[in-house]
């Protein structure tokens, strides 16, 4: 079931003049409290919010009234935030999308840009983050990381990007790399390490 998060007037934090004149901002994530409370935030900064919890959820809502904004979660109940991201490109290739997620590697963040995203940001996201992201000039870069990836991080990032393009299957990706099958097993299997 979609439901219509209730349009907030009052304004705390924000000002109305910064936003474009269509404010419309559709929120598809799974973390029910997480999405209650972004939805709420975004409203009080001046934002037309709908939400939805799902992939097909977040499709209906993007063939319904195509929003100027987009903030989708990447790994949902049934599938890939992406399929969403991918659905907006279509419905309306002028709106601006950032993709949330706790799951966060390069490969999956290329694939969420190439679709058409405008930034990528790693939960929990703060609504000013989201906001920034969302209001960003087009032709702005993204100020340089205050800890950048130690040296396992990127090898880990590479592997991967690697698995990623090579469809997600181990063998092939482990023939890639010219690594044993059941090392990169073990490397899939652990935590992103910092």
């Amino acid at each position: 079931m979609i439901r219509e998060a209730p349009l907030v007037t009052e304004d705390l934090s924000f000002k109305q003049d910064e936003l474009p004149a269509d404010r419309s901002l559709v929120i598809v994530d799974d973390d029910r409290s997480f999405l209650q409370r972004l939805a709420r935030a975004m409203e009080l900064r001046g934002f037309e919010v709908r939400f939805g919890h799902s992939v097909a959820e977040g499709v209906d809502l993007i063939r319904e009234k195509a929003p100027a904004f987009a903030v989708v979660d990447m790994r949902l109940e049934d599938g890939s935030g992406l399929d969403v991201i991918a659905e907006l490109a279509k419905a309306r290739p002028d709106a601006r999308a950032i993709v949330l997620t706790g799951y966060g590697n390069i490969a999956t963040a290329v694939s969420a840009v190439k679709l058409g995203a405008v930034d990528y940001l790693a939960k929990p996201a703060d609504a000013d983050d989201v906001t920034d992201a969302l209001l960003a000039p087009t032709d702005s870069k993204a100020p340089p990381p205050e800890n950048p990836m130690s040296a396992d991080r990127v090898r880990w990032e590479h592997i991967q990007r690697v698995y990623e393009l090579c469809n997600r299957n181990v063998s092939e990706t482990a023939r890639r790399l010219n690594m044993h099958r059941r090392t990169l097993q073990r490397i899939l299997a652990k935590r992103a390490p910092k």
